[in-house]
């Protein structure tokens, strides 16, 4: 029978990628950390990290080790608190850790998390922003959110929404350079454009004209790598923009922005909460799709009214 203590002690030291770091995390000090892992080793048969003097690395077997260890060490977490107090069994505890778009993080998700926290005082959040690609095994992740089609089979997606993309720009720009009539027309304007931060491309522009799809690369001299800037930018009056519908929505409703070409949309893109296996997520990331799915709808309701 493997113990909890040193199973334990495996999935921190991998999460850190280090033993110092676990130990700092379960307060033990890093040779007793070692030690653990040095008997789960030896009880297993098989080495779960390469060690040289600097770092640690999981071996293929650790990989695999860890992935099954954090889903058992997360149900038998929420099976201590459901004991500790039968009163909370169906009340979701413990730490959700996140990684999340940026600017969608700030909309849509930070909103969401205010309201889980209120209802639920024993649930934590460990989120990061970033509009970088993360690994949800090797990050120690509970769930990322992604926009887009989805190609990892090994992990369990839930759609939670939609993103439509939105062409714009301020009423004082449009007056003074014209509205473009069609997508070809916004070559002749000046445009503010999203460059990825992972790769430093630019993020191309999409629409549908009829049933035919048109892909932009407008001319710029003007690049931002942050979507809430590309959006200031835009009601500075500096261009047009095109982003996410809920990036420009406040301003759209405020009157700085308005929208342009807005018959030529392209098709919309899933939002999905990724996160591994197995499919029936514990208790407090189930409360979290269902929040996420649940504002999504309440925000499409809202703007179709």
């Amino acid at each position: 029978m493997i113990s909890l203590e040193l199973l334990a002690s495996f999935a921190c030291a991998a999460r850190h990628r280090s033993f110092a770091g676990a130990a700092r995390e379960l307060g033990m000090t890093p040779s007793a950390v070692a030690k653990n892992v040095a008997r789960l080793e030896a009880q297993l048969r098989f080495r779960l990290f390469h060690r040289t003097t600097r770092r640690v690395a999981l071996t293929a077997d650790g990989e695999l080790l860890q992935e099954r260890s954090r889903r058992v060490l997360d149900e038998i977490a929420e099976l201590e608190g459901a004991a500790a107090n039968t009163a909370k069994r169906s009340q979701p505890s413990g730490t959700l850790k996140l990684d999340v778009p940026t600017v969608y993080g700030r909309r849509v998700v930070l909103p969401v998390l205010a309201k889980l926290r209120h209802r639920y005082p024993d649930l934590a959040f460990d989120v990061r922003f970033s509009d970088r690609i993360a690994d949800v095994v090797g990050d120690g992740l509970d769930a990322v959110i992604r926009v887009g089609t989805l190609n990892d089979s090994s992990l369990v997606a839930r759609r939670i929404g939609w993103q439509r993309m939105w062409t714009g720009a301020s009423p004082a720009y449009l007056r003074r350079h014209g509205t473009p009539l069609r997508p070809e027309d916004i070559q002749q304007h000046q445009c503010l454009v999203f460059r990825i931060p992972t790769s430093r491309m630019e993020w191309p522009w999409r629409f549908r004209v009829g049933l035919r799809d048109v892909v932009l690369r407008p001319t710029t001299q003007i690049w931002f790598d942050d979507g809430d800037a590309l959006v200031a930018g835009a009601v500075a009056g500096l261009g047009l923009v095109h982003v996410p519908s809920y990036m420009a929505e406040r301003d759209v409703a405020q009157g700085r922005l308005v929208e342009v070409l807005s018959g030529m949309r392209p098709p919309l893109m899933p939002i999905s909460i990724v996160y591994p296996g197995p499919r029936q997520p514990p208790l407090r990331l189930k409360v979290l799709i269902e929040s996420l799915v649940a504002a999504s709808e309440t925000g499409r309701h809202r703007r179709q009214t």
